[in-house]
């Protein structure tokens, strides 16, 4: 497993995104038969070649949305009350109707190590992120075409897609 090449990364983002996004459009009104399959099946492949510490460009460049039991769970977790966890830490996206993070990187992230301070009560979002085995992956090709630009394991699954639901 080699570590994450940004500069190669961002590069190939910038050549493919455009096209990766309309194939994921296609497969979302297509749905071909045997996708939750063939996703866990890329899923295996996909953590076999990307290394998620070398990385963390979800917590660098992205915001988790925080449920209200995340919010108990990590404010419990740190000794506070809810209410201080998100006068400190969250704001909340009235156009989203979600609560997440005031900045970024993630206050979480160990930038030194790229490990999550919080990791065994971190957010559900962060916990299935990148969300590529999901059961009925159709319904997650929007969050996928989000994705491919900040996550080189979804960028991984639609090049690893690709190769095998060919799409006229």
């Amino acid at each position: 497993m080699q570590p994450v090449n940004f500069h190669s990364f961002r590069k190939k983002v910038g050549l493919y995104k455009k096209q990766f996004k309309r194939y994921l459009r296609q497969v979302q009104k297509i749905k071909p038969q045997g996708l939750d399959d063939l996703a866990e099946q890329i899923n295996t492949e996909v953590w076999q070649e990307i290394d998620c510490l070398s990385c963390a460009n979800c917590c660098k460049k992205m915001t988790p949305t925080f449920t209200a039991e995340d919010i108990r769970r990590i404010a419990k977790h740190l000794h506070i009350r809810p209410r201080d966890f998100k006068e400190r830490w969250l704001k909340y996206d009235k156009k989203d109707d979600d609560w997440v993070n005031v900045n970024q990187p993630c206050q979480f992230l160990d930038l030194a190590t790229n490990m999550c301070s919080i990791y065994e009560v971190r957010p559900a979002d962060c916990a299935g992120f990148p969300h590529l085995a999901k059961k009925k992956m159709v319904d997650y090709m929007h969050v996928h075409e989000q994705n491919i630009e900040y996550c080189p394991a979804t960028f991984k699954m639609v090049e690893k897609m690709m190769e095998k639901i060919k799409i006229g």
